[in-house]
């Protein structure tokens, strides 16, 4: 497996110690944090380290594919991000936490778009489509009856 340096490199980026950390920190987690909340839990390991530069990392990281930026499902809350980039599907809950669906889920999900579909998609639109993102919004929890 390449290490982070060489993932960066390869991509593009600067390997500096603040990319480095945040990388490896937002890889690290199944959590979708914001900007601000990775900030805060890489603060611990490199005490220097400004939000600003967070901000600056995580958008040169999302240009060169290496990071997804997963938008509020409200519209009007912090983004969030998410370091694994192979198509899945999201869920967001009411309470603004992202997850990731089960794996089988999540392929029976994307598999159920027809390529059909995707084919109008891009006739119409003149584009090509890379790839599929789908974000579904929970409601609150319920009891499902036996």
């Amino acid at each position: 497996m390449a290490s982070i340096r060489q993932v960066l490199d390869q991509n593009g980026l600067r390997c500096t110690r603040q990319r480095q950390v945040i990388f490896e920190a937002l890889g690290a987690t199944k959590a979708h944090p914001t900007a601000d909340e990775l900030f805060h839990s890489v603060r611990q390991v490199e005490p220097g380290l400004s939000l600003a530069t967070v901000y600056n990392t995580l958008d040169a990281l999302v240009a060169c594919g290496l990071v997804r930026r997963l938008p509020c499902p409200s519209g009007s809350g912090a983004c969030r991000f998410d370091a694994d980039t192979h198509e899945h599907v999201h869920i967001a809950t009411q309470d603004g936490r992202i997850m990731d669906a089960p794996e089988d889920l999540s392929i029976k999900l994307l598999e159920g778009i027809p390529a059909e579909t995707v084919s109008e998609l891009e006739r119409r639109l003149g584009v090509r489509v890379n790839g599929l993102s789908l974000q579904v919004v929970a409601g609150p929890q319920f009891r499902a009856e036996c």
